[in-house]
């Protein structure tokens, strides 16, 4: 298959482009630092530099409907505004460039469109936090909200806290709710494979945190009607 990644040099979408590289399907990054380009070649992928806060529908669109190395099945919005970013960059990156993508999608007949989002949207934010976390909490929910909307085949994962520690390849993966823990984002990208393997698991909101279920195990339980 060929996979499109929003925000391809996120820490999720590079283990995300590796994954699914070497087993010899083709990901496109989409990335806004061409200095980042070499990241993506040296495990596999293919970089298109595109900065989403400046781009239109009809033109990402046009790109995916395009030979952009061959059909384009399935898209993953994996970009972030990113730590030291205001207020402001997480509504123009965390919701109006998942927007954006969805409608270039529509554009484009792409169905299958998977979205990482984070636990605690659907709740009041942390009141200790700052108005960065808030906005931030906003937009995500905002993304979601509109992806719902949409006659895609879509799935919106929301990890917990995200850690660098080694895979474990067990998750718990399941509806909302799910008690908030840790889990690894080499974990997430194996998550987002095995999703993107498995067109079981359509217009669901799934809750991801560390587990004992290994992930091709969880991802076919829900595929079933788990």
């Amino acid at each position: 298959m060929h996979v499109v990644i929003a925000g391809g040099h996120g820490q999720i979408a590079l283990r995300l482009t590796e994954n699914l590289a070497a087993e010899g399907h083709s990901v496109t990054g989409l990335i806004r630092n061409p200095d980042h380009a070499e990241d993506l070649t040296a495990i596999g992928g293919r970089p298109i530099v595109l900065d989403l806060e400046q781009a239109d529908a009809e033109h990402l669109g046009g790109l995916l409907a395009s030979d952009m190395h061959g059909e384009v099945d399935a898209v993953v919005f994996a970009a972030g505004a990113g730590p030291g970013s205001g207020a402001a960059r997480k509504d123009t990156v965390d919701r109006a460039a998942s927007a954006l993508l969805a409608d270039a999608a529509e554009r484009a007949g792409v169905r299958r469109f998977l979205q990482i989002s984070s636990m605690g949207v659907d709740k009041e934010p942390d009141p200790d936090r700052d108005e960065v976390w808030a906005a931030y909490i906003a937009a995500k929910a905002a993304a979601e909200e509109d992806l719902r909307g949409r006659d895609l085949d879509w799935v919106i994962v929301r990890p917990g806290a995200l850690v660098n520690d080694p895979p474990t390849g067990s998750v718990h993966l399941a509806e909302p709710p799910v008690d908030r823990g840790e889990v690894t984002r080499s974990d997430v990208a194996a998550v987002l494979a095995e999703l993107l393997r498995n067109p079981g698991v359509s217009r669901r909101v799934l809750e991801l945190r560390g587990g004992d279920t290994p992930v091709k195990d969880a991802v076919a339980a829900l595929a079933s009607g788990g």
